[in-house]
């Protein structure tokens, strides 16, 4: 198995890691354009390592470094990680994030975090396994316009 961050020049891989992760996760997906795409990959700021077996593309992960404001430093926030059912329990997943964590090592970011599902149980066994510390941690999101504004909360 090889691993490869993907960067500029590599949109085609992008596209079809970015499809595997929206299918190993049953959610639907919109075609990216390829500015888009080449756009993601040309920020430093964001991460895509693939997984290949044979030359194929059988998972990834996609990460986003932030930086902190009560120090002068820089966490990656891991959006997602997915691997192909027929090539799960394989160490592949284990073996991205060890990809992502020594290349962040290599550049001074020494803290990551990834948010879990409380009843995706396998998803929490895998990162308990990593040696994550599970905080908790309620997360609330908004989409698009709501009939209360945000100003008037």
């Amino acid at each position: 198995m090889q691993l490869k961050r993907l960067k500029d020049g590599d949109r085609e891989q992008a596209r079809v890691l970015f499809t595997l992760m929206a299918k190993v996760f049953e959610e639907g997906s919109a075609e990216l354009s390829d500015g888009y795409i080449d756009r993601l990959l040309g920020r430093e700021e964001f991460w895509a390592i693939a997984a290949f077996a044979d030359n194929e593309i059988v998972g990834g992960l996609t990460a986003h470094t932030l930086p902190m404001t009560r120090t002068q430093s820089f966490e990656i926030f891991i959006y997602d990680i997915a691997v192909r059912s027929d090539h799960q329990r394989k160490g592949i997943g284990r073996r991205l994030m060890e990809e992502l964590r020594a290349q962040a090592d290599a550049i001074g970011i020494q803290d990551m975090f990834v948010p879990a599902d409380a009843e995706d149980l396998h998803a929490l066994d895998f990162y308990r396994a990593l040696g994550g510390e599970a905080a908790p941690v309620t997360i609330f999101t908004f989409s698009g316009a709501s009939e209360q504004s945000l100003s008037d909360a």
